[in-house]
């Protein structure tokens, strides 16, 4: 309940602008002003204990304490390195970031590539930090994590053997952004050695909040020319590998120069005038800075004589900074894969550049609820989160001749690296799309997502931190529904979706949706024989107890084969009586018995017509559209609420449940709108009147 009461928190938090770049998270509840404020008030240096410099920050296993990797590390300040440190030595470029003995080259081409536009680098590294003025130990840095932004605080004590920065450097050795920025980042995941291997895009959307796409450069988009240069001109950050076959690639220089098994940032796009036509290059960038391409158009190549001394003044520069043109041909044929990280317009300040339309939505795939798997596993598919999207307007200026609409979608799984030291693996993922006319506020079910092909899915199901795919469809309504290869896996996501253009995008919202299944009947209209029977059941008393009602109801169900029932509890016939009793009587009279009857034999129908394999009871993927049919539209979060309130332990719910479920939710709903008197969707309790409606 408490984790409940939090997620609830975290959602009114996120309405007020908490976790937005403006207003971000504090990581570990540290606030930044608040301590360092702390520490020049007593005069001392900040001391982190949530990321202490000791071994446990490190790593757990090849940067674990017994490592001879980790032997001979001392945590030291940057004063105590050299004498004058700086934060910033004159605007942070892309050659204040070396590598050290970490691999996460990744991280530092997604590094490299912020330093290209300053005000997106000054969100991530807050400016006004320094060695000088004010100086206490303690700085910070932003990130984007799964939809919301948060401040990392961090001490500038870092890890270095024989007086020296064990892992990202500057080549100065007196410039520490870079060195801090990576220890905030180790902090936010957990430990450095959580940073080892991934993809750039990771970093790249972690720096800026931006969806990210991958392109395999064997099977090339023939517009991805035309992608990149859109990409560039809409603000995004490009990086790119070259992928190895063995263990003995790994960082292996190739003749012409490239770094096998190595991030570059890709940071330019050029169509230039060459021999009666037009060449297309690449403008790339090695993190190392000093090893770079030999080959054609290559710095000191015979191709830039020959083309128009403007244009090569615009162009190249002949430095030893890792940076490099080559012809876009070359780079399909040398590289592997390209990312493009596509950012959102909160992060683009520029007015240069065009921006994205961009919606999220968080979900859980949790078991014997949203956890379906994918269509290979009809019986339990359908019970996946769904999301609806309408496509209006086709896009500006299109890549190919056809009309219609583009749009990103990325599904990311959350909390991957802070996991890697419990061993813990991802999910295989993906996501398909259906076209759907008609309502938008209600979950598919298996009468159309069985029976109707997926207009568009993404690439073959896999397990990394993020899919994202490009697709292009007509202007219509479609439902994007997220899952995990196989049902029954547990996971949280965030699901992003870019458009060009404006659309309505929405998810499974709870509709006030609500069928009583009651009859306006008087005493009259009941027919004789049933009022035998309440007098049978009351006895020489009008009314019915809540004690009579459990005896006789029980009585009736335990005479039926059909349905699995331990009887129904004195609790739910409170409910009943809650619910049914006119004026606060805690008794049932003739009317509201006969009221009662007609809805058990209603649910009692619904749920034999959703018990598929006749075992007497009922999955919990079924509960939704048996919900449905009962008269509730519920959505992800109220599913997974009743699931694990009304599931048995192998996810089947038994009829007393069932009917439980149904009595709980209406009086839940009544009492809902007999408080919410102006029909705002909205109440306001004090604690009194909170408790007394929790207990009652």
């Amino acid at each position: 309940m408490t984790s409940v009461a939090g997620k609830l928190a975290h959602l009114n938090k996120q309405s007020e602008g908490v976790g937005s770049i403006e207003n971000p998270i504090n990581f570990c509840n540290q606030d930044y002003s608040a301590l360092k404020a702390q520490c020049l008030q007593n005069g001392c240096l900040f001391e982190d204990s949530a990321f202490p410099a000791g071994s446990r920050s490190l790593g757990f296993n090849e940067l674990g304490p017994l490592s001879p990797k980790t032997r001979g590390v001392v945590w030291k300040r940057p004063k105590e390195l050299c004498s004058k440190p700086y934060f910033i030595d004159n605007g942070a470029t892309r050659t204040d970031i070396c590598q050290g003995e970490l691999g996460d080259c990744w991280l530092l081409a997604a590094i490299a590539s912020l330093t290209l536009d300053e005000q997106i680098l000054a969100r991530v590294v807050p400016p006004g930090q320094g060695f000088e003025e004010d100086y206490a130990g303690i700085f910070h840095f932003q990130f984007w994590q799964f939809g919301d932004w948060v401040d990392v605080v961090i001490d500038d004590k870092l890890p270095t053997r024989d007086g020296h920065l064990l892992f990202v450097h500057s080549s100065e050795g007196s410039e520490f952004w870079s060195a801090l920025l990576e220890k905030a980042y180790a902090k936010l995941n957990g430990c450095y050695e959580a940073l080892a291997g991934g993809c750039t895009i990771e970093g790249f959307e972690d720096f800026t909040g931006g969806v990210a796409e991958r392109y395999e450069l064997n099977e090339a988009n023939p517009n991805l020319f035309k992608i990149i240069k859109k990409a560039l001109r809409l603000g995004s950050l490009l990086g790119c590998s070259i992928d190895i076959t063995s263990a003995y690639d790994v960082e292996a220089v190739t003749s012409l120069k490239l770094v096998k098994g190595h991030a570059y940032s890709l940071t330019g796009a050029e169509e230039v005038p060459y021999q009666g036509s037009k060449v297309e290059l690449v403008r790339l960038r090695n993190p190392w800075g000093e090893v770079e391409w030999t080959g054609p158009w290559s710095d000191a190549s015979s191709e830039w004589s020959q083309i128009n001394p403007e244009d090569k003044a615009k162009l190249v520069k002949v430095v030893e900074d890792g940076e490099f043109w080559m012809a876009f041909p070359d780079f399909i044929k040398q590289f592997s894969t390209l990312e493009i990280c596509n950012l959102t317009p909160d992060t683009l300040t520029s007015n240069e550049v065009g921006q994205w339309n961009n919606y999220q939505f968080s979900g859980q795939w949790r078991m014997g609820s949203t956890a379906g798997g994918c269509l290979n596993y009809p019986a339990t598919f359908c019970s996946n989160p769904q999301y609806a999207i309408k496509l209006e307007d086709v896009d500006d200026n299109p890549l190919d001749e056809e009309n219609g609409c583009t749009l990103l979608v990325g599904l990311i799984q959350k909390y991957m690296r802070k996991d890697k030291r419990f061993g813990n693996e991802l999910n295989t993922i993906g996501l398909v799309i259906y076209q759907y006319k008609g309502r938008t506020d209600v979950h598919l079910g298996p009468d159309i997502l069985l029976r109707h092909k997926p207009v568009a899915m993404s690439s073959p199901f896999i397990n990394t931190r993020e899919i994202c795919n490009r697709f292009h469809l007509p202007p219509g309504e479609y439902v994007i529904i997220p899952s995990t290869f196989q049902p029954h896996k547990r996971g949280s996501f965030l699901l992003r979706v870019f458009t060009e253009k404006e659309v309505d995008a929405r998810w499974d919202p709870l509709t006030e949706r609500l069928m009583c299944f009651q009859q306006n009947i008087s005493n009259a209209d009941i027919d004789p024989q049933f009022k035998d029977l309440f007098k049978q059941v009351a006895g020489n008393e009008s009314e019915v107890s809540v004690f009579q009602l459990v005896q006789a109801l029980n009585k009736v169900l335990s005479k039926r084969s059909d349905i699995k029932t331990e009887g129904l509890s004195l609790e739910t016939c409170r409910y009943i009586v809650c619910l049914l009793g006119k004026d606060g009587n805690p008794k049932l009279g003739l009317v509201e018995f006969h009221g009662l009857w007609l809805k058990i034999q209603k649910y009692v129908k619904i749920f034999k017509s959703f018990d598929s394999d006749h075992s007497g009871t009922m999955s919990t993927h079924e509960m939704r559209g048996a919900l449905a049919q009962a008269g509730f539209q519920v959505n992800n979060a109220l599913l997974q609420v009743i699931v694990s309130r009304y599931a048995g332990p192998d996810f089947s719910i038994p009829f007393d449940n069932f009917v439980g479920c149904l009595i709980r939710l209406e009086m839940l709903y009544r009492m809902f709108n007999t408080l919410d008197g102006n029909k705002s969707g909205k109440i306001e309790l004090d604690m009194l009147q909170w408790f007394c409606l929790a207990m009652h």
